[in-house]
């Protein structure tokens, strides 16, 4: 694992060749966290097609899809005890008991009270500012007691969007609402003025007004050096300026958006445009940082927008087509963040309402569920990255992530993957009876909305530069992610010459794109499938290839040595 230290670098493209050495030619990706539990604990891959195996649980109790071992970073999940789903916390919410002990009542919270509120029957954490009393939720609480317990009494905010920055407190915790943190005036003034000094503005721009809602200090981009500099003092030299720039240029029917970003783009898409009622919202997605452009148009345009990306030279043109002929004097009036860098993890998470158009079966449980974004809008979703999707359900809002597919595993033509089709939106769910989201989505009518965030996700291009051997290990819906890696990988990336995929399911009819991925395997030599099935028909573990002579079962041999494996449950409803 890579550790760097400049953890807002502005682009994962440019890294000098020492850096570059650092990287090994064979790399094996985990997207699913259960293959190095599940690897530890089988006895042997023989070059035989079945393998008795006694029963014990599944995954196995080192795994990573249970708990992760300690001092291990990452999302871990305990089991929670029956009646204590994400449904039964919302019934809770909803009974009307009194979860804050305040009866109803809001108050101003100190730094030195919320300090007293810090044991498993009385715990308090601050998340944005506001206070909540979390203790009823101790019990619901996916990631268990101990996880909670870290932010108790303090400000839990940085623990919180660490974890699950996606997930909507807001919506899950209101009835444990205390109130909101006292600020001391000299902190609001201070506040205040970094905020003002660290927004910039290019093209001679002035800021808009923002009297009303105020990002923190740690949002922004902080000051360069060369601004606190006395005025009488001389500038010193001054260091490239690798912030993006834009332009905009108009003809008769059309007004253009030119954004130059200083550094090459990924072929796979980086831009999210958005234009409703005359506002036009545009983001460009490099590498750690997010660019974005905010400002209400001057005149009317056509709902529709185009984008043209030269991802050689950096360059990104938003074009419209004028709703009447003529000449503007402006572009018009900016909004609050227009012309503004951010770090990707502290962004706000925008939102649009998506229409379902088709809904295609893959497997007996799972379907692709193509959301057709609304008119106005164009979304490129980088390879690796993620969306999530948000939906009322008994009045409380429910919010999971989804990683998009392309509508089929290779399509035809390159240009049919530039960001996962710039209208459209194919995601592969599991429908989970017992679930909360998956049977609200299962239930949608063709041409019902849902809500689609724009994209997310820490996924570097990076890890796969100059990799030779491209090993791929996932378990059920685990695959998605990687659709589109072996697209990338087969297509795009010229110093590949072998991607092998190991497949774990429960049982043949399990497995997801199943032809698709035997038929890439038949076209491709340079890809490779293997299956391992834990529930075959007859009780044992089954491994089996595409690839007549493969070497996985010798892979999996020199380096699993005993233990053993048992049947059970890849992933927990959701």
């Amino acid at each position: 694992m890579l550790n760097h230290s400049n953890e807002d670098s502005e682009e994962d493209e440019e890294e000098g060749d020492g850096g570059r050495a650092k990287y090994v030619s064979i790399v094996t990706i985990f997207f699913s966290g259960f293959i190095p539990g599940f690897l530890q604990n089988l006895a042997c891959f023989r070059r035989v097609a079945m393998l008795n195996v006694p029963s014990q649980s599944f995954p196995a109790a080192s795994s990573q899809q249970r708990v992760a071992p300690a001092g291990q970073s990452g999302r871990n999940k305990v089991a929670l005890k029956p009646g204590h789903s994400l449904m039964d916390w919302i019934r809770v919410a909803k009974s009307g008991r009194d979860l804050t002990g305040l009866r109803g009542r809001l108050i101003d919270v100190t730094e030195e009270e919320l300090q007293k509120h810090n044991t498993r029957h009385d715990c308090w954490t601050c998340i944005r500012g506001m206070v909540y009393n979390v203790s009823p939720y101790m019990d619901f609480h996916p990631g268990g007691e101990e996880e909670l317990m870290k932010a108790a009494g303090i400000d839990g905010t940085d623990l919180f969007d660490q974890v699950h920055r996606w997930v909507n407190y807001e919506s899950m915790l209101k009835e444990c609402l205390v109130g909101r943190m006292a600020v001391k005036a000299s902190t609001a003034l201070k506040a205040k003025s970094v905020i003002k000094d660290t927004i910039t503005h290019l093209n001679g721009q002035a800021p808009p007004p923002s009297p009303t809602f105020m990002l923190p200090p740690a949002f922004l981009i902080p000051p360069s050096p060369s601004s606190l500099q006395p005025s009488a003092a001389p500038p010193p030299p001054q260091p490239k300026d690798a912030r993006p720039r834009y332009d905009w240029f108009q003809t008769d029917v059309t007004v253009n958006i030119v954004v130059f970003t200083k550094r090459k783009l990924p072929n796979s898409g980086c831009t999210i445009v958005d234009l409703q009622d005359g506002v036009l919202r545009v983001e460009v997605l490099l590498g750690k940082m997010s660019y974005m452009l905010r400002q209400r148009l001057a005149q009317e345009v056509d709902g529709s927008v185009a984008v043209h990306t030269a991802c050689a030279v950096g360059k990104i043109q938003v074009s419209m087509r004028k709703a009447a002929k003529g000449k503007w004097e402006e572009l018009g009036e900016p909004l609050e963040f227009h012309d503004s860098l951010f770090r990707m993890k502290d962004r706000a998470i925008f939102y649009r309402e998506c229409m379902l158009v088709s809904k295609t079966e893959v497997t007996h449980d799972t379907w692709v569920f193509r959301l057709q974004l609304p008119l106005g809008t164009l979304m490129h979703v980088p390879v690796g990255k993620h969306i999530y999707l948000k939906a009322l359900i008994h009045d409380s809002e429910v919010v999971k992530p989804y990683t998009p597919v392309e509508e089929t595993l290779v399509p035809a033509t390159l240009d049919s993957t530039q960001g996962t089709a710039a209208t459209d939106i194919f995601l592969m769910i599991k429908v989970y009876p017992d679930g909360v989201l998956t049977p609200h989505l299962n239930n949608l009518n063709i041409g019902d909305h849902l809500s689609v965030s724009s994209p997310d996700g820490p996924f570097s291009l990076r890890l796969l530069r100059e990799v030779t051997h491209l090993y791929l290990l996932a378990a059920g819906t685990g695959f998605t992610p990687m659709a589109r890696v072996i697209r990338l990988a087969l297509q795009d990336l010229g110093s590949l010459r072998k991607t092998k995929l190991m497949f774990f399911s429960r049982q043949e009819r399990d497995i997801l794109w199943h032809s698709e991925l035997d038929g890439l395997a038949a076209e491709d030599e340079r890809f490779q499938v293997e299956y391992v099935l834990s529930e075959p028909f007859d009780g044992s573990v089954l491994l089996y290839s595409m690839v007549p002579g493969s070497r996985w079962s010798i892979f999996c041999q020199s380096r699993v040595m005993g233990g053993q494996a048992g049947r059970g449950g890849l992933r927990p409803p959701c």
